[in-house]
């Protein structure tokens, strides 16, 4: 087991591809970010997106208004070691469950994983990140140890044969964090997206993978936090996400509470008032700044968390962008017709979607 995780224990020696910190001078204040066919410059002025060279001008501007809310991504020049253990192994026929720990940030804690394998290696198979609901169980449950059976995606994706890993969230099953403000984030968002870079640096690193097609897939919490993570991190070329988001302005009537604790982001509270009209992002951008990288939005009709029609404003706000790159068919939607759930038939389009851009 120490050799098969030889090559992790250098992993500090990233993938060219790496996620990228955008800051800097201060963007123009959009005052809605439903519509996406403009940038404004430094005045304030409005110039249609015409280009791919123009969108990556609005597109800066949205990392950095996201980087207000969340903090800034941290860009260490010398990341910790991941360090990765292996502290259990089970057979399950043709696929290997590791329990896992490795470092993210700091050599004095560890997060814990389930890491899926194939028994016998046949050469570097695609891998996805597979990322858990809010659920005091964490990992365990996209790992196939909880009750609910629909949100068993890690293990359903190895089964498929992908390469998944099923970190916990920070304050989630094993990962005891309570957000101190000395570890110097300004979010509990940008704590996990920052885990979650450290954690497609592990699976580039492995030799059953292919570093070049790893995905992210994650139901509610999972959902949006696979967003955020992909948005900062060009290396994740595919994404899922099952009841996580929705526009600000429709979730729960504007009223943005349930995003402004520790371990979302505290500024939607402390300055931007809870108010949907001041923060300074939203979904259609996020998803948008997406492209060209392939993304499947799964959003059951009758979520009382994540409001559907806000998902469709979403998609039609971004489909200009994705045409715009040539490749109109990289953004898709789904809407079962289900509750908070992702149940089988939503999850088979959900994986058809990830064998289409990561099976090649």
């Amino acid at each position: 087991m120490r050799r098969f995780f030889a090559l992790i224990l250098a992993a500090a020696v990233l993938h060219s591809a790496r996620p990228t910190r955008i800051l800097g001078s201060e963007p123009s204040v959009y005052r809605e970010h439903q519509d996406l066919r403009y940038y404004l410059d430094a005045r304030g002025d409005r110039h249609p997106i015409r280009t791919i060279a123009d969108w990556e001008i609005r597109r800066a501007h949205i990392l950095a208004h996201l980087q207000e809310v969340m903090g800034p991504l941290p860009h260490p020049s010398r990341p910790v070691p991941l360090d990765a253990r292996t502290l259990q192994t089970v057979s399950l026929g043709p696929i290997v469950r590791r329990k896992i720990d490795y470092h993210t940030d700091s050599p004095r804690r560890r997060v814990s994983a389930y890491l899926f394998v194939p028994a016998n290696s046949s050469g570097r198979r695609p891998a996805v990140l597979c990322l858990h609901q809010t659920i005091h169980i964490g990992k365990e449950e996209p790992a196939g140890l909880g009750s609910n059976r629909d949100l068993q995606y890690a293990l359903e994706l190895a089964q498929r044969g992908y390469v998944t890993l099923a970190p916990d969230y920070p304050s989630f099953g094993e990962y005891k964090y309570d957000f101190p403000p000395q570890d110097g984030y300004v979010s509990g968002t940008m704590k996990a997206i920052y885990d979650n870079i450290r954690a497609i640096d592990l699976l580039q690193s492995l030799p059953d993978v292919d570093p070049e097609r790893v995905g992210c897939i994650g139901h509610s919490l999972g959902g949006h936090n696979s967003i955020f993570t992909a948005t900062f991190d060009p290396r994740i070329k595919a994404v899922v996400s099952n009841c996580g988001f929705t526009r600000f302005h429709k979730y729960y009537g504007g009223k943005l509470k349930g995003w402004d604790s520790p371990r979302y982001m505290p500024r939607i509270a402390s300055v931007y008032g809870d108010n949907p009209d001041r923060v300074p992002f939203d979904f259609p951008e996020i998803i948008a700044a997406l492209a060209p990288r392939a993304f499947l939005a799964s959003s059951p009709l009758h979520d009382d968390n994540f409001e559907v029609s806000g998902v469709r404003d979403v998609i039609a706000a971004a489909r200009p962008i994705y045409a715009l790159f040539g490749v109109p068919d990289n953004l898709a939607a789904n809407y079962p017709d289900a509750k908070h759930s992702f149940p089988p038939a939503a999850r088979e389009v959900a994986y058809k979607f990830l064998d289409r851009h990561l099976k090649w």
